[in-house]
C-alpha cells in the first residue's frame, strides 16, 4: 500500500475518535498490553514524561519537547489529534515520522492486530512508542489522549507526570462533575513519581493529594508556586518576566499560555531535580522557538496581518473563555467568526457565553462528528447570535473576508477540526 491508502486503511479498519466520536474509544489496557508485549515493549527503552489535562497538554507537551531539544536530548513528542498530516502525532526531535515507517509498520503488524480490532488511538500509540524505539530517543512525551486511569498510554512509566487543569469535556467518559474528571486524570499519577499539577479547586485538589498519597508521589501545584512575576502580551507572544529563569519570550500567544508557562516552568524544575541537564539557554530557546522546533500548529495563530485573521483550536467551555476574553481586547471595527463544533461538546455553553456583537459564519468541518453549520446557526440564534451558513471552512473564510475591512479582526475556531480544515487549505494552496 501507498502511504495514502495505508492511511486510508487505519481510519476505515479503527475509525478515530476525531470522525465518529464515542464509538471509537475502547475502555481499558487489555489491547494496549498485548500490543506492546507483542512488539517486544518499546516504551521501556526510552525516559518518558506524562502529560495529561482538558485544556493545555498540546502546548505544555510541544514546549517542553523544544526545551528538551534545545538541551541536546533526542526527543519523541505523541501528541493528538493532528490537524493535516497523520505523522503530525508521532515526531522525533520535530520532525514526523517517514510515510515509509507508518507503511511498513501496519504492512508488518496487521495480521497481528486485525485480530484484536484495536481502537485508532490505541494503534497509534503502539506506533508512536515502536517509532521512538527505533529512532533511539533519550526521552519521549506522551500526550494522554482521553481521560488519563484507562488511557492507554497509561502503560508508561514516566520520570515525571503533568495534569494542566481539568474542565468540562468528554463528560461521557469521564464523568459530570470536576471530581470525577480528576480522579480519572489522576490515573496517570505513578508510584513515587512526581506530579505537577497547573491548576487546581478545592474539589480537585483533594483528589490530587489523595491519590498521590496513595502513591506516595511528590505533587507540586504550579499556583501554589507561581514562577511568573510578570507577563505581557507582545506582537508575537508573550513576554515573561520569571522568578528564576530570568525574561522569557514566549512564541506562543493566547491568554491561556501564561498558565501553561508557569505549569511548564515547574515542571522544567522538577526535571533538573531528576537529573535533566537544561540550561537556561535550552529554556529560553525552547519558549521562543516551539512553533519552528516542533511543528505546534493552532494556538493563537496569525494566519493575516490585514485583515488580522487569527486561529485557534480550543474547542471546549474551558478553552473558549479565554479566546472570548482576548476578543475584548482586540481593536478592530468587526469582530468576525468563522465557527463551527463537534456534535458532542457543550455546544449551548460555549454559545451563552460567545461575544454578541461579533458577525458569525457559522460553518462544518469535514468530519462525520460535525454539526452542521445550518443546526449551529439555529442554535446560535438562541443566543442572538448572528450570521449565514457556509457548507465549509474554506466558503465561510471567503465570506468574512469578501466583507472585512482591513481594520477587522477574523477568527476561526470553535474545534481543532475547523482549525485543521483551514490549515489544510492553506498547505494546498
Amino acid at each position: 500500500m501507498t502511504y495514502e491508502e495505508t492511511v486510508d486503511y487505519l481510519y476505515n479498519c479503527a475509525p478515530p475518535f476525531q470522525q465518529v466520536g464515542g464509538a471509537a474509544y475502547k475502555e481499558g489496557l487489555s489491547n494496549t498490553v498485548a500490543l506492546d508485549n507483542h512488539l517486544g515493549n518499546p516504551h521501556r527503552k526510552y525516559r518518558t514524561i506524562h502529560v495529561a489535562g482538558t485544556n493545555g497538554k498540546g502546548s505544555c507537551s510541544h514546549t517542553l519537547a523544544a526545551i528538551l531539544q534545545a538541551a541536546g536530548y533526542k526527543v519523541g513528542l505523541y501528541t493528538s489529534p493532528h490537524l493535516v498530516d497523520f505523522r503530525e502525532r508521532l515526531r522525533v526531535n520535530g520532525e514526523p515520522a517517514s510515510k515509509e515507517f507508518v507503511v511498513e509498520f501496519v504492512r508488518k503488524e496487521r495480521a497481528f492486530f486485525e485480530p484484536l480490532s484495536p481502537s485508532f488511538f490505541e494503534l497509534t500509540t503502539a506506533m508512536a512508542f515502536t517509532y521512538f524505539a527505533q529512532q533511539s530517543v533519550d526521552v519521549a512525551i506522551i500526550e494522554v489522549g482521553l481521560g488519563g486511569r484507562l488511557d492507554c498510554t497509561n502503560i508508561i512509566a514516566p520520570d515525571l507526570s503533568i495534569i494542566t487543569n481539568i474542565s468540562f469535556d468528554h463528560v461521557q467518559f469521564l464523568g459530570n462533575t470536576l471530581a470525577s474528571i480528576a480522579a480519572e486524570k489522576a490515573g496517570i499519577i505513578k508510584e513515587e513519581t512526581p506530579v505537577v499539577v497547573g491548576e487546581k479547586t478545592p474539589e480537585t485538589r483533594e483528589i490530587f493529594e489523595q491519590k498521590a498519597g496513595e502513591k506516595h508521589a511528590p505533587i507540586i501545584f504550579a499556583e501554589d508556586n507561581n514562577l511568573i512575576l510578570n507577563a505581557s502580551s507582545t506582537n508575537s507572544g508573550y513576554r515573561y518576566e520569571t522568578k528564576d529563569f530570568g525574561i522569557i519570550e514566549g512564541e506562543l500567544g493566547g491568554d491561556y499560555q501564561v498558565k501553561n508557562t508557569n505549569t511548564i516552568l515547574n515542571a522544567v524544575l522538577q526535571l533538573i531535580g531528576l537529573g535533566y541537564n537544561i540550561s537556561q539557554e535550552s529554556i529560553y530557546i525552547g519558549f521562543s522557538s516551539v512553533c519552528a522546533t516542533t511543528g505546534l500548529m493552532g494556538r493563537w495563530q496569525t494566519i493575516c496581518e490585514q485583515p488580522k485573521i487569527v486561529c485557534d483550536a480550543g474547542h471546549n467551555i474551558g478553552g473558549v473563555k479565554y479566546i472570548v476574553n482576548q476578543f475584548k481586547r482586540q481593536k478592530c471595527t468587526t469582530l468576525r467568526i468563522v465557527f463551527g463544533m463537534v456534535n458532542d461538546k457543550e455546544i449551548d455553553e460555549v454559545l451563552a457565553i460567545m461575544p454578541k456583537e461579533a458577525t458569525y459564519y457559522f460553518t462544518q468541518a469535514s468530519i462525520r462528528r460535525a454539526l452542521p453549520a445550518e443546526e449551529m446557526k439555529k442554535k446560535a440564534a438562541a443566543y442572538e447570535l448572528k450570521g449565514n451558513s457556509y457548507p465549509t471552512v474554506k466558503d465561510a473564510l471567503r465570506a468574512a473576508q469578501s466583507e472585512a475591512l482591513p481594520d477587522d479582526f477574523i477568527f476561526i475556531g470553535g474545534s481543532c477540526f475547523i482549525v485543521a480544515d483551514l490549515l489544510q487549505e492553506i498547505s494546498n494552496s
